[in-house]
């Protein structure tokens, strides 16, 4: 679990030096949310179908997705699952049942909930496992899958990471009630409130959510609370809206990849020696992985008329033709690497 959690660090520096660099156009950081990604993760199974937001790569990294799959979304070529449609950090991969990243907020919650059913009737032993921030629970959506799953009594585990902030919008200005949890129990799902930032209680709450999930057919609300450290993403200077001394204050006394190490080392199981190594070796293959993913082909122009249509419908074959024909008359305002 620490390792995977220094990789996830460490991805995070990465490629937020890359978008920073200009190399990739976007980027999100789970800094400061590690402990929720991976020891959450290493408590499901891989046969239970996880619905993420953005913020958790600690997920899929842990189900065995490769530092140059990562890699090869973020830069869009080739080799992306995504065949580049599709901003960077918006991963997917049906082979670990994590289903592809949705900007749009909250979306990903009743879809968990229908999943869940699903397993349910076909009486498989796995739940269906959903995360989304504080923000998310000012959607419909929420509410509308809070009770969907209570009323179909759906194995489903609805993890909120509550970090404080819906982009710059603290939850003082979003609700009144106290936390998340209570929400929950006020549609009839079972919830309990835990500390993020510490991985053994959240490895603890999910393992023993799942157990009641599967086992007893009942919906599980999670709320971790935690602080979202980096900014909400590249596009976002959070000191504008919140000052520096709290955020530094995160990042020094809660920050939980810190709290895991200081707990492993006290165990005996751990060394400066052992870090040095692992943060090196670690930022090597990220690099490598980053130079082959750059220098890959880009996917093809028609990818972006194909896998909607089982046969291609006649506008948007004319869309293409007149896009092909744009790039052609224009060719210096296009990408010289995307093969037409």
């Amino acid at each position: 679990m620490y390792s995977n959690m220094v990789t996830l660090q460490t991805l995070d520096t990465v490629f937020y030096e890359a978008q920073r660099q200009g190399r990739i156009s976007f980027y999100v950081t789970s800094i400061g949310e590690e402990a929720i990604n991976i020891a959450s993760a290493a408590a499901l199974t891989s046969d239970d179908i996880v619905f993420p937001q953005y913020r958790e790569p600690g997920v899929l990294l842990w189900r065995g997705f490769t530092l140059q799959e990562f890699a090869n979304q973020c830069f869009g070529n080739k080799a992306d699952y995504g065949k580049g449609r599709q901003m960077p950090i918006h991963y997917g991969s049906n082979k670990l049942n994590y289903f592809t990243v949705s900007s749009t907020i909250a979306t990903q919650i009743p879809h968990a909930v229908g999943a869940a059913y699903s397993l349910k009737m076909d009486k498989k032993d796995a739940c269906a496992v959903t995360y989304f921030g504080d923000g998310g629970t000012s959607e419909g959506d929420f509410h509308a899958a809070m009770n969907f799953a209570a009323v179909t009594e759906s194995p489903v585990i609805f993890i909120c990471r509550n970090n404080g902030w819906a982009i710059s919008t603290p939850t003082s200005d979003q609700f009144r009630s106290d936390g998340i949890a209570v929400r929950g129990q006020a549609y009839g799902v079972r919830s309990i409130r835990v500390d993020g930032n510490d991985a053994l209680a959240m490895y603890s709450a999910v393992r023993s959510a799942r157990q009641m999930a599967v086992n007893e057919h009942r919906p599980i609300l999670i709320e971790a609370v935690t602080y979202r450290v980096g900014h909400h993403s590249t596009s976002d200077d959070s000191t504008k809206y919140r000052p520096a001394d709290e955020i530094e204050w995160w990042r020094m006394a809660r920050d939980p990849v810190t709290r895991f190490r200081k707990w492993i080392e006290i165990n005996g199981w751990w060394g400066s020696e052992a870090e040095s190594q692992l943060r090196s070796s670690i930022r090597s293959q990220l690099l490598h992985a980053i130079q082959i993913a750059e220098r890959a082909e880009k996917p093809p122009v028609n990818d972006l008329f194909t896998d909607v249509y089982d046969n291609i419908p006649s506008n948007l074959r004319e869309q293409e033709k007149l896009l092909k024909e744009t790039i052609n008359r224009h060719p210096k305002d296009y990408p010289a690497d995307v093969p037409i």
